[in-house]
């Protein structure tokens, strides 16, 4: 008998029963026959079936096996036109389960097939497409055929993202660059797409890269000190100073970020890696559209934009800005801070006072709004010599003290000009800088707008009554203020200050008088001249002294008389009026001395403050072109 199926006797099968006409053998045979019919599976397999029928629940499938198996219908849900005969991937779970159902899966059968591809993709190179399920932590989370794999916020593209949830729902391009086999981690990249594509483009525009040449690009970055653009590949850096013709303070004040601008190649290095542009180039410069009835001597108005220590920037319109300097802001000669004038943001008016349209360049004043006050023509009586006044104490020097008066009227108030009794080393021990101070003017001098003022010559010269109370020979209570080699300076009654000579500090016990003792003390010399008394305790305890300075009071002359020739007085004395002779000398050189030095430092001040001037213009020349 032949062993093929169409040579099946169906009548023996059909008379004698189900495999009743067959002997063991050949009932045997025909077992092996069927089998051969049918495929042979493993399980955990991915293997292709027909669909054979479809019902409410599941979708029956035919893989060759001998028995059917069934999938939830739940797993054709991106399948809806699922129809019988259409053939499908699924997993063999189990050939039999324990009611001899053979167990098949869809969803496994998709999650195998996706990790055969997502391997192949990395040993090959290839490219796979995704759908982005949800943003996570750093990056996107994508269904790559029923896997999930990470794309890092830094893989999607090659400009910074500022918004990840645009992408959720997403079909991308991606490629596989790592796979974690321990974890089933997925991490994959859409930005080696787009770099790929931008290699070409990148290399043609370096080689054509020229100055002067505009582009168009995409603002990735921004930085306080300007933005980075993306022209295409390569970046390039647009400084803020390059922005605008006008000033900003950073530049979001005009820009966004992706925002598509065009800019113009100002610079780049010999690599083309450092590439500079500007944007303000693009449009004429507002210089060239400056009214031409601006001139000298034209008031003008804006807005200050900048205030430094020599003077202060005044934008006329964007680009068109002018120098106030700080000694234009006043007709005080004493110059002062720029913020005591002006804020920045302030609106004010000037007047030109130079302009340069080639160079670009404009000097401004404020002062000159005003009327100079040493042109009005009640400041000689006005500041006649004896009138009063009260001003404001601006400088402290060393000889002195400058007084604002008024509004661009100084005048200088010399250090022995404030008091008649006490010697003042430093202004600062008499007043401080912004206190009122009265005074009365010593000088006049309109044309070289200078004032000499006093304050002590507001009270009567003390010194008139002090030659009677502080006679040669009269003893007074004295306290030792300081001590030194040279002797000491007491405070007398009445706020007075006298000198001691080393000599006449010795104690009747032998011992030294001390600063901050209080003693009598012997007046041996007054002077009102020199505004100066000499005093002794040694004279108060010694006859000897006492009897000396009392010669020598009487040998004095009337006051009033005419003096003969004196005679010779004896050696103690003329040996004290040899020494106070040489004090007063000593005095009056230091006075002559404060002068010379007052007028040098006048000289000294006014040549520094010319240099500073100078010096701050160039300054203001060098900011004003950056």
């Amino acid at each position: 008998m032949s062993n093929s199926p169409e040579n099946f006797d169906w009548d023996k099968f059909e008379s004698q029963g189900f495999g009743g006409g067959y002997s063991k053998e050949e009932r045997a045979e025909m077992e092996k026959m069927y089998d051969d019919t049918l495929t042979t599976v493993q399980e955990q397999e991915v293997v292709k079936g027909t669909v054979v029928g479809i019902t409410d629940r599941d979708v029956i499938l035919n893989i060759g096996f001998k028995s059917d198996g069934l999938v939830p219908v739940s797993e054709f849900r991106d399948l809806p036109e699922l129809k019988v005969g259409d053939e499908v991937e699924v997993f063999i779970e189990d050939q039999e389960d324990p009611n001899g159902q053979l167990i098949l899966s869809r969803k496994k059968a998709k999650i195998v097939s996706a990790w055969a591809r997502i391997y192949d993709a990395l040993e090959n190179d290839n490219i796979l497409e995704g759908v982005v399920k949800r943003r996570t932590k750093g990056g996107l989370i994508m269904d790559l055929y029923g896997v999930e794999a990470f794309l890092p916020g830094s893989q999607i593209d090659v400009k910074p993202i500022r918004d990840f949830d645009v992408f959720v729902g997403k079909k991308m391009e991606v490629k596989v660059v790592k796979i974690n086999a321990a974890f089933d981690n997925v991490v994959v990249s859409h930005k080696v797409l787009i770099e790929k594509d931008l290699e070409q483009q990148r290399a043609a525009i370096l080689n054509n890269l020229e100055k002067g040449q505009v582009l168009e690009g995409v603002i990735k970055n921004m930085t306080n000190f300007g933005v980075f653009i993306d022209l295409g590949g390569v970046d390039g850096l647009l400084h803020i100073t390059d922005i605008s013709w006008g000033r900003i303070n950073h530049p979001e004040e005009v820009l966004n970020l992706d925002q598509k601008v065009n800019v113009v190649v100002l610079d780049f290095d010999d690599d083309k890696k450092r590439i500079s542009l500007g944007m303000k180039q693009l449009t004429p410069h507002p210089w060239d559209a400056l009214p031409a009835e601006i001139e000298v001597g034209s008031r003008v108005k804006g807005k200050i934009v900048n205030v430094a220590d020599y003077g202060a920037f005044l934008e006329l319109m964007p680009g068109v800005e002018g120098l106030i300097h700080v000694s234009e802001m006043s007709w005080s000669q004493h110059l002062r801070n720029p913020q005591d004038f002006i804020k920045q943001g302030d609106e004010v008016e000037a007047v030109v006072l130079t302009l340069d349209r080639e160079e670009r360049k404009m000097s401004l004043g404020i002062k000159q709004l005003t009327e100079d006050p040493w042109t009005k023509e009640d400041v000689i009586t006005k500041y006649a010599v004896g009138t009063k006044h009260t001003g404001v104490v601006r400088n402290l020097t060393n000889f002195g003290l400058f007084l604002e008066l008024e509004e661009g009227v100084d005048g200088l108030v010399h250090v022995s000009d404030l008091s008649w009794t006490k010697k003042i080393k430093h202004p600062s021990e008499f007043v401080k800088v912004g206190e009122n101070l009265d005074v009365v003017v010593l000088e006049l001098d309109v044309a070289n707008r200078r004032l000499a003022l006093g304050h002590k010559q507001l009270e009567e010269n003390p010194w008139d009554t002090f030659e009677s109370v502080f006679n040669v020979g009269s003893v007074h209570k004295a306290t030792v203020l300081e001590k030194s080699d040279r002797g000491a300076t007491l405070e007398l009654p009445y706020g007075i200050e006298g000198f001691s000579f080393p000599k006449g500090l010795a104690k009747e016990d032998g011992s030294q008088v001390e600063a901050g003792e209080t003693l009598d003390f012997r007046v041996t010399e007054f002077s009102k001249d020199d505004r100066k008394i000499i005093l002794s305790h040694t004279a108060t305890y010694s006859e000897a002294d006492s009897a000396r300075i009392a010669k020598a009071t009487k040998k004095a002359a009337p006051a009033g008389e005419k003096k003969e020739k004196a005679p010779k007085a004896p050696k103690e004395v003329e040996n004290k009026s040899t020494l106070g002779d040489l004090d007063a000398l000593s005095a009056l050189k230091e006075k002559m001395l404060d002068n010379e030095k007052e007028a040098g430092v006048k000289k000294l001040e006014a040549a520094a403050a010319k240099k500073a001037k100078d010096s701050d213009e160039a300054s203001a020349e060098e900011e004003n072109n950056a």
